[in-house]
């Protein structure tokens, strides 16, 4: 198993080189070129999502994203460390704002969840981690000199 670790401050500009490293790590891991589009989408939803958790918080803890290749199937992992709350369990007098901040999470979370049909979410008070994997129609290529 061969992992690739990105991190990176939680600035939008970075999101743009977190998709293109995913595409080229899953192009490399034998993703099946007709899903890499799903894959930069997927990854640019995901650290999106996180960089704006992370901004909204005022955390400033890197974002984090492991690529990870498998014997027959590739996965990434974003993850933030904003504590999150149950969905649906808004402090009383949090207002509008914090309505809004949550129908916006739930909206990417359904976004990802149309691209990537293997999803897994796990989020507490210490921060939230997304999994997304595909199958890899190639075994893992020899590790690089």
């Amino acid at each position: 198993m061969a992992t690739v670790e990105l991190r990176f401050s939680a600035l939008p500009e970075h999101v743009r080189t977190a998709r293109l490293v995913a595409a080229a790590v899953a192009r490399r891991a034998g993703v099946d070129e007709a899903v890499l589009d799903e894959v930069r989408l997927a990854v640019g939803e995901a650290c999106s999502r996180a960089v704006g958790l992370h901004q909204n918080g005022g955390i400033t803890a890197p974002v984090k994203v492991s690529l990870i290749e498998e014997e027959k199937q590739f996965s990434i992992e974003v993850g933030d460390e904003a504590p999150h709350a149950v969905p649906g369990d808004l402090a009383p007098g949090s207002g509008a704002n914090a309505e809004a901040e949550a129908e916006e999470d739930e909206m990417g979370l359904a976004v990802i969840s149309g691209l990537v049909d293997d999803v897994e979410v796990s989020a507490g008070e210490h921060g939230g981690l997304i999994r997304m994997t595909w199958p890899s129609a190639l075994p893992p290529a020899a590790p690089l000199p």
